[in-house]
């Protein structure tokens, strides 16, 4: 885990503040992109402490003779937009997301962002960071490219600490894994992610998580075959019986959004909340 602020590169710096995320993760990192130009990502915290902190890291930013341009959220969920307006007001910036993020978050967002816009960062070695629309996690999800540093900016696609939930409504898990394999095929040097340290060789935990997603749906599958007509607790031990059952509630959760993929894809059927495979 990132504390407090760190420089990851020249024009990439990083705070972590406390904030109601999923355990084991405890923080959400926000990141300083640009040597001049700064853009902020991630307004994560809704704790009046750690806003604080994180105010007067961003103020110090200015105060060095940088200029703040905008804040950035990757997409809407809590952990990463409890601080969106307080910290928009404080600062006097504006706030810049996907449109799905902006419909979700009170209409605080002034510029709505979407894939293949370019953020222009003036400076000594001036930053073209590129945005790339990557929903599964979220509808609105935004991940963030600098070619020439080799670097992505990640949110809530992958992490080096805790684990990413793909949920029924906001998650798709088919898209997931699209978008983790756009993300893989990239060969970037660094991924920041929302939570935990920097990823170097991002393109293997891609293609990790890839491999780990399709092994459970695997099991999913595999469940429904040997167990036709069953509810989604009654699939759950069968399907994550190599998982802690104190990890069931969240893998329930999961386990519903594979079971929409097979469905999507012509391979299960749910009737009256029971499902089968689909021949």
């Amino acid at each position: 885990m990132i504390t407090g602020a760190r420089d990851i590169l020249p024009g990439v710096a990083a705070w972590s503040a406390r904030t109601p995320t999923l355990p084991p993760a405890t923080h959400t990192n926000s990141y300083a992109l640009g040597g001049r130009d700064v853009l902020l990502v991630e307004p994560a915290t809704p704790y009046d402490d750690e806003r604080a902190a994180w105010l007067a890291w961003a103020r110090g930013l200015a105060s060095a003779g940088r200029r703040l341009v905008a804040i950035f959220a990757t997409h809407h969920h809590p952990d990463h937009v409890g601080g969106a307006a307080f910290f928009s007001d404080a600062l006097g910036v504006p706030l810049w997301a996907h449109r799905e993020t902006a419909r979700r978050i009170d209409g605080r967002v002034s510029r709505e962002l979407d894939d293949g816009d370019v953020l222009e960062l003036a400076g000594p070695t001036p930053q073209r960071w590129e945005v790339a629309h990557t929903p599964g996690h979220a509808p609105g999800h935004l991940c963030l490219r600098e070619r020439a540093l080799g670097v992505l900016v990640v949110g809530d696609m992958v992490a080096s600490e805790g684990t990413i939930l793909i949920a029924r409504g906001d998650g798709d898990m088919a898209r997931y894994l699209i978008e983790l394999a756009r993300l893989s095929s990239w060969r970037a040097t660094l991924a920041l992610p929302a939570h935990g340290a920097p990823i170097a060789e991002p393109s293997r935990t891609f293609d990790r998580y890839v491999a780990h997603r399709l092994m459970r749906e695997a099991k999913v599958a595999a469940a429904l075959l040997a167990r036709p007509l069953s509810s989604v607790a009654e699939l759950l031990p069968h399907a994550y019986d190599d998982t802690p059952a104190a990890a069931w509630p969240l893998a329930e959760l999961s386990l519903e959004a594979h079971l929409d993929k097979l469905a999507a894809e012509g391979r299960a059927v749910e009737r009256d909340g029971r499902w089968e495979a689909r021949a």
